[in-house]
Protein backbone atom coordinates (compact mmCIF):
# COMPACT_ATOMS: atom_id res chain seq x y z
CA UNK A 1 0.00 0.00 0.00
CA UNK A 2 0.99 3.59 -0.52
CA UNK A 3 1.63 4.45 3.13
CA UNK A 4 0.64 7.94 4.19
CA UNK A 5 2.80 9.55 6.85
CA UNK A 6 1.45 13.09 7.22
CA UNK A 7 -2.36 13.26 7.02
CA UNK A 8 -4.46 16.42 6.98
CA UNK A 9 -8.10 16.06 8.06
CA UNK A 10 -10.35 18.99 7.11
CA UNK A 11 -13.60 19.36 9.03
CA UNK A 12 -16.73 20.69 7.38
CA UNK A 13 -20.20 21.22 8.78
CA UNK A 14 -21.57 18.94 11.49
CA UNK A 15 -21.22 15.39 10.12
CA UNK A 16 -17.51 14.75 10.60
CA UNK A 17 -17.62 11.66 12.80
CA UNK A 18 -16.92 9.09 10.08
CA UNK A 19 -14.07 11.17 8.62
CA UNK A 20 -12.53 11.57 12.09
CA UNK A 21 -12.70 7.82 12.79
CA UNK A 22 -11.17 6.96 9.43
CA UNK A 23 -8.42 9.57 9.80
CA UNK A 24 -7.49 8.33 13.28
CA UNK A 25 -7.55 4.71 12.16
CA UNK A 26 -5.39 5.38 9.10
CA UNK A 27 -2.94 7.54 11.05
CA UNK A 28 -2.49 4.90 13.77
CA UNK A 29 -2.14 1.98 11.35
CA UNK A 30 0.44 3.92 9.31
CA UNK A 31 2.17 5.41 12.37
CA UNK A 32 1.49 8.76 10.70
CA UNK A 33 1.20 12.32 11.91
CA UNK A 34 -2.36 13.67 11.89
CA UNK A 35 -3.33 17.34 11.69
CA UNK A 36 -6.97 18.40 12.02
CA UNK A 37 -8.10 21.79 10.73
CA UNK A 38 -11.16 23.88 10.08
CA UNK A 39 -11.16 27.05 8.00
CA UNK A 40 -12.96 30.23 9.06
CA UNK A 41 -13.73 33.05 6.68
CA UNK A 42 -11.97 36.32 7.41
CA UNK A 43 -13.97 38.92 9.34
CA UNK A 44 -15.86 41.20 6.94
CA UNK A 45 -14.32 44.66 6.51
CA UNK A 46 -17.52 46.38 7.60
CA UNK A 47 -17.19 44.99 11.13
CA UNK A 48 -14.05 47.07 11.62
CA UNK A 49 -16.13 50.24 11.36
CA UNK A 50 -17.88 49.67 14.68
CA UNK A 51 -15.38 47.69 16.75
CA UNK A 52 -14.32 49.73 19.79
CA UNK A 53 -13.49 47.52 22.75
CA UNK A 54 -11.45 45.02 20.71
CA UNK A 55 -9.46 45.04 17.47
CA UNK A 56 -10.48 43.01 14.43
CA UNK A 57 -7.30 40.95 14.78
CA UNK A 58 -8.02 40.11 18.42
CA UNK A 59 -11.62 39.17 17.62
CA UNK A 60 -10.49 36.95 14.77
CA UNK A 61 -8.00 35.24 17.08
CA UNK A 62 -10.65 34.67 19.77
CA UNK A 63 -13.11 33.18 17.26
CA UNK A 64 -10.37 30.92 15.85
CA UNK A 65 -9.34 29.73 19.31
CA UNK A 66 -12.95 29.01 20.23
CA UNK A 67 -13.29 26.84 17.11
CA UNK A 68 -10.05 25.03 17.95
CA UNK A 69 -11.43 24.27 21.42
CA UNK A 70 -14.66 22.98 19.86
CA UNK A 71 -12.66 20.65 17.62
CA UNK A 72 -10.74 19.30 20.63
CA UNK A 73 -14.02 18.59 22.41
CA UNK A 74 -15.46 16.88 19.31
CA UNK A 75 -12.38 14.67 18.97
CA UNK A 76 -12.52 13.69 22.64
CA UNK A 77 -16.16 12.62 22.26
CA UNK A 78 -15.33 10.32 19.32
CA UNK A 79 -11.78 9.07 19.83
CA UNK A 80 -11.03 7.26 23.10
CA UNK A 81 -7.28 6.71 22.58
CA UNK A 82 -5.75 9.51 24.64
CA UNK A 83 -2.18 8.51 23.78
CA UNK A 84 -2.56 9.54 20.15
CA UNK A 85 -2.66 13.33 19.97
CA UNK A 86 -3.20 15.06 16.62
CA UNK A 87 -2.26 18.66 15.93
CA UNK A 88 -5.41 20.81 15.93
CA UNK A 89 -5.59 24.27 14.40
CA UNK A 90 -8.00 26.74 12.84
CA UNK A 91 -7.07 28.47 9.59
CA UNK A 92 -8.49 31.76 8.35
CA UNK A 93 -9.19 32.66 4.72
CA UNK A 94 -10.67 31.10 1.59
CA UNK A 95 -11.07 27.40 2.46
CA UNK A 96 -9.54 25.66 -0.56
CA UNK A 97 -6.63 28.09 -0.73
CA UNK A 98 -5.77 27.81 2.98
CA UNK A 99 -6.07 24.02 2.88
CA UNK A 100 -3.69 23.72 -0.07
CA UNK A 101 -1.28 26.22 1.51
CA UNK A 102 -1.31 24.05 4.63
CA UNK A 103 -0.51 20.99 2.48
CA UNK A 104 2.41 22.78 0.81
CA UNK A 105 3.83 24.31 4.00
CA UNK A 106 3.80 21.10 6.00
CA UNK A 107 4.21 18.55 3.20
CA UNK A 108 1.03 16.59 3.89
CA UNK A 109 0.69 13.49 1.72
CA UNK A 110 -3.08 12.98 2.09
CA UNK A 111 -6.09 15.26 2.62
CA UNK A 112 -9.26 13.76 4.11
CA UNK A 113 -12.52 15.73 4.19
CA UNK A 114 -16.28 15.42 4.53
CA UNK A 115 -17.96 16.71 1.33
CA UNK A 116 -20.04 19.87 1.39
CA UNK A 117 -23.25 18.48 -0.13
CA UNK A 118 -25.81 15.89 0.85
CA UNK A 119 -25.50 13.78 -2.28
CA UNK A 120 -29.22 13.20 -2.73
CA UNK A 121 -31.43 13.80 -5.77
CA UNK A 122 -31.66 17.52 -4.99
CA UNK A 123 -28.04 18.33 -4.16
CA UNK A 124 -24.68 17.18 -5.54
CA UNK A 125 -22.33 15.55 -3.03
CA UNK A 126 -19.30 17.66 -3.88
CA UNK A 127 -19.44 21.45 -3.58
CA UNK A 128 -17.20 24.14 -5.03
CA UNK A 129 -14.68 23.92 -2.16
CA UNK A 130 -14.40 20.15 -2.64
CA UNK A 131 -13.93 20.44 -6.40
CA UNK A 132 -11.32 23.18 -6.00
CA UNK A 133 -9.36 21.08 -3.51
CA UNK A 134 -9.43 18.08 -5.84
CA UNK A 135 -8.46 20.30 -8.78
CA UNK A 136 -5.51 22.04 -7.19
CA UNK A 137 -4.20 19.98 -4.27
CA UNK A 138 -0.92 18.24 -5.16
CA UNK A 139 -1.47 15.23 -2.88
CA UNK A 140 -4.26 12.60 -2.89
CA UNK A 141 -7.65 13.80 -1.63
CA UNK A 142 -10.09 11.46 0.12
CA UNK A 143 -13.64 12.84 0.26
CA UNK A 144 -15.55 10.77 2.82
CA UNK A 145 -19.33 10.73 2.51
CA UNK A 146 -21.07 10.37 5.89
CA UNK A 147 -22.84 7.03 5.63
CA UNK A 148 -23.07 5.65 9.13
CA UNK A 149 -21.23 2.53 7.96
CA UNK A 150 -17.95 1.47 9.54
CA UNK A 151 -16.61 -0.08 6.33
CA UNK A 152 -16.76 0.12 2.56
CA UNK A 153 -18.55 -2.94 1.16
CA UNK A 154 -17.84 -2.18 -2.50
CA UNK A 155 -14.85 -0.27 -3.90
CA UNK A 156 -14.41 0.77 -7.51
CA UNK A 157 -11.04 1.46 -9.13
CA UNK A 158 -11.37 3.55 -12.30
CA UNK A 159 -8.38 2.85 -14.55
CA UNK A 160 -7.34 3.77 -18.08
CA UNK A 161 -4.44 1.52 -19.15
CA UNK A 162 -2.00 3.19 -21.54
CA UNK A 163 1.01 0.86 -21.91
CA UNK A 164 3.07 3.44 -23.85
CA UNK A 165 2.45 6.29 -21.39
CA UNK A 166 4.70 6.00 -18.33
CA UNK A 167 2.87 8.66 -16.26
CA UNK A 168 -0.51 7.09 -17.00
CA UNK A 169 0.87 3.65 -16.18
CA UNK A 170 2.19 4.89 -12.84
CA UNK A 171 -1.12 6.58 -12.04
CA UNK A 172 -3.07 3.39 -12.81
CA UNK A 173 -0.74 1.40 -10.59
CA UNK A 174 -1.20 3.87 -7.71
CA UNK A 175 -4.98 3.69 -8.14
CA UNK A 176 -4.88 -0.11 -7.98
CA UNK A 177 -2.48 -0.19 -5.01
CA UNK A 178 -4.80 1.99 -2.95
CA UNK A 179 -8.00 0.26 -4.05
CA UNK A 180 -6.59 -3.22 -3.41
CA UNK A 181 -5.14 -2.31 -0.01
CA UNK A 182 -8.41 -0.73 1.18
CA UNK A 183 -10.39 -3.71 -0.15
CA UNK A 184 -8.08 -6.10 1.73
CA UNK A 185 -8.31 -4.07 4.91
CA UNK A 186 -12.10 -3.78 4.87
CA UNK A 187 -12.80 -7.14 3.19
CA UNK A 188 -14.61 -5.35 0.39
CA UNK A 189 -15.67 -6.35 -3.09
CA UNK A 190 -13.34 -4.74 -5.62
CA UNK A 191 -14.72 -3.53 -8.93
CA UNK A 192 -12.30 -2.44 -11.65
CA UNK A 193 -13.76 -0.31 -14.44
CA UNK A 194 -12.16 0.70 -17.72
CA UNK A 195 -14.38 2.64 -20.11
CA UNK A 196 -13.51 2.37 -23.80
CA UNK A 197 -14.81 3.24 -27.25
CA UNK A 198 -14.02 2.56 -30.90
CA UNK A 199 -12.28 5.63 -32.28
CA UNK A 200 -14.16 6.97 -35.33
CA UNK A 201 -17.18 4.67 -34.93
CA UNK A 202 -19.62 7.44 -35.87
CA UNK A 203 -17.66 8.23 -39.04
CA UNK A 204 -17.46 4.55 -39.95
CA UNK A 205 -21.24 4.29 -39.69
CA UNK A 206 -21.69 7.33 -41.95
CA UNK A 207 -22.59 7.22 -45.63
CA UNK A 208 -19.10 8.25 -46.77
CA UNK A 209 -17.35 5.01 -45.81
CA UNK A 210 -20.18 2.57 -46.53
CA UNK A 211 -18.94 -0.04 -44.08
CA UNK A 212 -21.13 -3.10 -43.53
CA UNK A 213 -22.68 -3.59 -40.11
CA UNK A 214 -20.89 -6.90 -39.54
CA UNK A 215 -17.52 -5.25 -40.33
CA UNK A 216 -18.14 -2.47 -37.83
CA UNK A 217 -19.30 -4.97 -35.21
CA UNK A 218 -16.09 -6.94 -35.69
CA UNK A 219 -14.03 -3.78 -35.20
CA UNK A 220 -15.97 -3.04 -32.02
CA UNK A 221 -15.41 -6.57 -30.72
CA UNK A 222 -11.70 -6.37 -31.55
CA UNK A 223 -11.45 -3.02 -29.72
CA UNK A 224 -13.20 -4.48 -26.68
CA UNK A 225 -10.83 -7.47 -26.62
CA UNK A 226 -7.86 -5.12 -26.92
CA UNK A 227 -9.01 -3.06 -23.92
CA UNK A 228 -9.80 -6.23 -21.95
CA UNK A 229 -6.26 -7.45 -22.57
CA UNK A 230 -4.79 -4.10 -21.43
CA UNK A 231 -6.87 -4.23 -18.24
CA UNK A 232 -5.91 -7.83 -17.50
CA UNK A 233 -2.23 -7.00 -18.04
CA UNK A 234 -2.55 -4.19 -15.50
CA UNK A 235 -4.24 -6.45 -12.94
CA UNK A 236 -1.53 -9.13 -13.22
CA UNK A 237 0.65 -6.93 -11.03
CA UNK A 238 -1.75 -7.28 -8.09
CA UNK A 239 -2.72 -10.22 -5.92
CA UNK A 240 -6.49 -10.49 -6.31
CA UNK A 241 -6.95 -14.20 -5.56
CA UNK A 242 -8.25 -13.54 -2.04
CA UNK A 243 -10.41 -10.56 -3.01
CA UNK A 244 -13.86 -10.90 -4.51
CA UNK A 245 -13.52 -8.81 -7.65
CA UNK A 246 -15.17 -8.01 -10.95
CA UNK A 247 -13.96 -6.30 -14.13
CA UNK A 248 -16.25 -3.87 -15.95
CA UNK A 249 -15.56 -2.79 -19.54
CA UNK A 250 -18.43 -0.44 -20.38
CA UNK A 251 -18.41 1.02 -23.89
CA UNK A 252 -18.94 4.78 -23.98
CA UNK A 253 -17.91 8.12 -22.54
CA UNK A 254 -16.14 7.51 -19.18
CA UNK A 255 -17.85 10.55 -17.65
CA UNK A 256 -21.22 8.90 -18.30
CA UNK A 257 -20.66 5.15 -18.02
CA UNK A 258 -18.46 5.11 -14.87
CA UNK A 259 -21.15 6.83 -12.72
CA UNK A 260 -23.67 4.35 -14.16
CA UNK A 261 -21.51 1.41 -13.06
CA UNK A 262 -21.02 3.01 -9.62
CA UNK A 263 -24.77 3.42 -9.18
CA UNK A 264 -25.66 -0.04 -10.46
CA UNK A 265 -23.09 -1.78 -8.26
CA UNK A 266 -23.89 0.39 -5.20
CA UNK A 267 -20.28 1.48 -4.87
CA UNK A 268 -19.19 3.02 -1.54
CA UNK A 269 -15.78 4.37 -2.62
CA UNK A 270 -14.32 5.28 -6.02
CA UNK A 271 -10.53 5.44 -6.38
CA UNK A 272 -9.70 7.47 -9.47
CA UNK A 273 -7.04 9.61 -11.10
CA UNK A 274 -7.36 13.29 -11.85
CA UNK A 275 -5.41 14.39 -14.89
CA UNK A 276 -4.80 17.94 -16.09
CA UNK A 277 -5.02 18.11 -19.89
CA UNK A 278 -5.19 21.86 -20.45
CA UNK A 279 -1.50 22.74 -20.37
CA UNK A 280 -2.18 24.99 -17.38
CA UNK A 281 -0.94 23.24 -14.21
CA UNK A 282 -3.79 22.67 -11.78
CA UNK A 283 -6.32 24.64 -13.83
CA UNK A 284 -8.80 21.81 -14.17
CA UNK A 285 -8.67 18.14 -13.35
CA UNK A 286 -9.96 17.07 -16.76
CA UNK A 287 -13.48 17.08 -18.17
CA UNK A 288 -13.86 13.33 -17.62
CA UNK A 289 -12.92 13.43 -13.95
CA UNK A 290 -15.12 16.46 -13.23
CA UNK A 291 -18.05 14.89 -15.04
CA UNK A 292 -17.72 11.78 -12.85
CA UNK A 293 -17.48 13.83 -9.64
CA UNK A 294 -20.66 15.77 -10.40
CA UNK A 295 -22.63 12.55 -10.99
CA UNK A 296 -21.54 10.12 -8.25
CA UNK A 297 -23.00 9.79 -4.78
CA UNK A 298 -20.25 8.04 -2.82
CA UNK A 299 -16.86 8.67 -1.25
CA UNK A 300 -14.02 9.43 -3.68
CA UNK A 301 -10.25 9.05 -3.31
CA UNK A 302 -8.61 11.09 -6.08
CA UNK A 303 -4.95 10.87 -7.06
CA UNK A 304 -2.78 13.24 -9.12
CA UNK A 305 -0.22 12.06 -11.67
CA UNK A 306 3.50 12.51 -11.02
CA UNK A 307 4.74 16.00 -11.77
CA UNK A 308 1.47 17.81 -11.03
CA UNK A 309 2.12 21.39 -9.94
CA UNK A 310 -0.49 23.26 -7.91
CA UNK A 311 -1.27 26.81 -9.08
CA UNK A 312 -1.42 27.80 -5.38
CA UNK A 313 1.84 28.50 -3.59
CA UNK A 314 2.63 28.34 0.11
Amino acid sequence: MIRFKNILLVLHGKKNEEAIRRAFGLAKSNNAKLTIVDVLEELPDRIKDYLEIISAEELQEIVAQERTDEIQTLISSIETNKDFKPVVKTLVGKPHIEIIKEVLRNKHDLVMKTPEGKGDTKEALFGSIDINIMRKCPCPVWMIKPSGSTKYSRILAAVDPEPNDQNSNELNNNIMQLAVSIAELEKSELHVVHAWSLFGEKALRGSRFKKKENEINKLIKDAENHHRKLTEELLKEFSLSKIKHKIHLPKGNPGEVIPEVAKKEKIDLIVMGTVCRTGLPGFIIGNTAESILYKVDCSVLSIKPRGFISPITA
